[in-house]
C-alpha cells in the first residue's frame, strides 16, 4: 500500500465487487478502510465458494480478494437499532462513506446524506449506482453484465453484428473500471475539502463507466448519426493495425497506425519481401483499397510459423506490437514482474497468490497490498477504538449486534 491517503479514514457499507473495489483502490492508496459487513452472511461473495460457483484452491476466494484487500471488516447488523447507533458512531470518525445501497434503502434505515451529515458535517458520501441518480432507473439496482455491458453499449460493440450471440463480459470487468472511477472522484472530494472546507457527494454508475469507456463509438455514432462500422478481421482498413495468428494458434496484435512508415520492415521481417514493390499493396491507399487480399498474404506468412519464430523476428522492431496472453500468462510476464503488477500476499492459512495492483503508482514505487480480511476479523479491535469496554463489546455479541 501507499500513503497518499494515510490518516484518511473510509466506511464502506457495500458488496459484491464495483463499490468494494473502490475501497480497495483506497486502501491500496493508505486509507484505512472499514467494511461493514452482516454478521451472518458477510458480502455475499464469501459465499461464492461454499455454493460452487467459484472453484478456489487452498480456500482462497478471488472474487473476495481482489475487491477487499487491505480493508477491515467488522460484522455488525445496521437493522437493530444498536447496530445502527454504531454505525453512525463510525460514520462520525470517518472521512468518506462508500455505499451501493439503493435509495430506499438509504432512507428507510436513515444513512442518506442528510442523516449521515447531521452525525459528521464534512464527510464524503460517495455513492455507486447501475443507472445513475435521475430518470426512471435512478432506483433500480444494477450488476455490470446490465447496465454496463448490455445497456451501455459495450457488449454490442464487441458483438459481429450479424444476429448472433454477443460475447458474455469477463467476471467484474465494468465493476473494476467503475470502482476505480469512485475511488478517483472521492480522491478528488477530499482534495476540494481540502481547499475549500466543504464536503461533497460522489456519484458513480455503471452505465456512465461504460459511455466513457466506449466513448468515441458513442460520441462518433451521434456525430454521424449511426452505429460505427464493425471490421472483423478479414477488412480491417489498415492489414497492419490487426490481429494475425500463428501455425501453433496464438495470436500477434500489430498496431502500426503509421503503415506506410513500418511496411518495408515489416515485409521483410515477415520473410516477404516481395510485398514492398508490389503495386497492391504499395502505399497505405492501395492496401486499403485491396486490403482482403493484403490480409490473406500476411496471414498465410505468419500460420506459417509458430510464435517463437514470430518473436524473434519481429524482436527489435521500432512498430508497436505484442502477443495476446492468457490470463494465467500474464503472471509469469517479465515486464509485469518487473514493474510489481501482480504483488504476493500470504493470508491467514499461509496461501501465498498474486492480487492484481491498482493501476496507479506514486512516487515511483510499487504497492505492497494485504490480504482481504476476514468476515469480521476486526470486530472487537473497531469497537474497542470506538471506546467501547470488552464487557460492551461481549453485550453486543450476545444481542447478536455484532459478529
Amino acid at each position: 500500500m501507499s500513503d497518499i491517503l494515510s490518516g484518511i479514514r473510509v466506511v464502506e457499507l457495500a458488496a459484491w465487487t464495483f463499490v468494494p473495489a473502490a475501497g480497495a483502490v483506497l486502501a491500496d492508496w493508505g486509507a484505512d478502510v472499514i467494511k461493514i459487513e452482516h454478521p451472518e452472511t458477510g458480502d455475499p461473495q464469501r459465499g461464492l465458494i461454499s455454493s460452487g460457483i467459484v472453484t478456489a484452491a487452498g480456500g482462497v476466494n478471488h472474487f473476495i480478494e481482489q475487491p477487499n484487500r487491505g480493508k477491515r471488516s467488522i460484522g455488525l447488523d445496521t437493522s437493530t437499532p444498536d447496530g445502527l447507533e454504531l454505525l453512525m458512531k463510525l460514520l462520525e470518525t470517518a472521512d468518506v462513506f462508500v455505499t451501493n445501497l439503493l435509495p430506499d434503502s438509504r432512507q428507510r434505515m436513515g444513512i442518506d446524506v442528510e442523516q449521515v451529515r447531521a452525525r459528521n458535517p464534512k464527510i464524503i458520501y460517495a455513492r455507486g449506482h447501475g443507472y445513475g441518480t435521475r430518470g426512471d432507473l435512478a432506483s433500480q439496482g444494477g450488476f455490470d453484465l446490465a447496465a454496463y455491458w448490455a445497456r451501455g453499449g459495450i457488449g454490442d460493440a464487441y458483438s459481429a453484428g450479424d444476429g448472433s450471440y454477443p460475447p458474455i463480459q469477463r467476471p467484474a470487468f465494468g465493476d473494476s473500471y467503475g470502482g476505480l472511477a469512485i475511488a478517483g472522484g472521492i480522491a478528488a472530494a477530499l482534495v476540494k475539502r481540502e481547499r475549500t472546507g466543504e464536503p461533497s457527494v460522489v456519484d458513480v454508475s455503471l452505465l456512465n463507466a461504460a459511455i466513457w469507456q466506449l466513448g468515441p463509438d458513442i460520441v462518433g455514432s451521434g456525430v454521424t448519426g449511426q452505429d460505427i462500422p464493425k471490421f472483423n478481421l478479414d477488412e480491417m482498413p489498415n492489414p497492419v493495425a490487426s490481429i494475425y495468428k500463428t501455425r501453433d494458434d496464438r495470436f500477434i496484435a500489430f498496431v502500426l497506425l503509421q503503415a506506410d512508415r513500418f511496411w518495408a520492415d515489416f515485409c521483410t521481417r515477415l520473410g516477404r519481401t516481395d510485398l514492398i514493390e508490389d503495386e497492391r499493396f504499395a502505399n497505405a491507399v492501395v492496401r486499403f483499397g485491396n486490403r482482403q487480399e493484403c490480409i490473406g498474404e500476411l496471414r498465410s506468412a505468419f500460420e506459417s510459423e509458430d510464435l517463437s519464430h514470430w518473436e524473434k523476428a519481429f524482436a527489435g522492431f521500432d512498430g508497436v506490437w505484442d502477443v495476446m496472453h492468457t490470463a494465467h500468462e500474464v503472471h509469469s510476464d517479465p515486464q509485469v514482474i518487473a514493474n510489481g503488477y501482480l504483488p504476493k500476499v500470504t493470508d491467514a492459512n499461509d496461501n501465498k497468490f498474486a492480487l492484481a495492483a491498482s493501476p496507479v503508482q506514486f512516487d515511483e514505487t510499487p504497492l505492497d497490498l494485504r490480504c482481504a480480511p476476514g468476515h469480521g476479523e476486526h470486530t472487537d479491535a473497531l469497537l474497542a477504538e470506538l471506546g467501547f469496554s470488552e464487557d460492551e463489546i461481549i453485550e453486543f455479541k450476545i444481542n447478536s449486534v455484532v459478529l
